[in-house]
C-alpha cells in the first residue's frame, strides 16, 4: 500500500499536472474566435493567479487545508473542461 502524501506535497503535485497540461504559453488563448464558450485567456488567467498565490503561501511555510486543496483541484477541472470546450485541449 503507498502512503498518500501530505498536504503540500499534494498542492505541488497538483501545480505541477496543471502547468505540465494547462497551455499557458499558447498565443492561440489571446485570440477570440467566432465561437467562444468561456474566454479562455481569462481562465489560464485565473488558474495562473491561483498557482502563484499557492506556490507563494508554500514558500512561505503555509499548509494548505484538504479544503484548499480540493477547492483549487475543482478550479483546474472546471478551467480544462473550458479549455477543452474552446479546443485548446483534447
Amino acid at each position: 500500500m503507498t502512503k498518500k502524501p501530505d498536504c503540500k506535497t499534494a498542492m505541488l503535485n497538483i501545480i505541477t499536472l496543471v502547468r505540465a497540461d494547462f497551455p499557458f504559453e499558447d498565443s492561440n488563448i489571446n485570440i477570440c474566435g467566432d465561437s467562444c464558450v468561456g474566454c479562455p485567456k481569462k481562465l489560464i488567467e485565473l488558474v495562473e493567479t491561483e498557482i502563484m498565490h499557492w506556490e507563494s503561501e508554500l514558500a512561505c511555510g503555509e499548509t494548505p487545508t484538504f479544503q484548499d486543496i480540493s477547492s483549487f483541484a475543482k478550479l483546474c477541472k472546471n478551467v480544462r473542461r473550458g479549455l477543452v470546450r474552446n479546443g485548446l485541449l483534447s
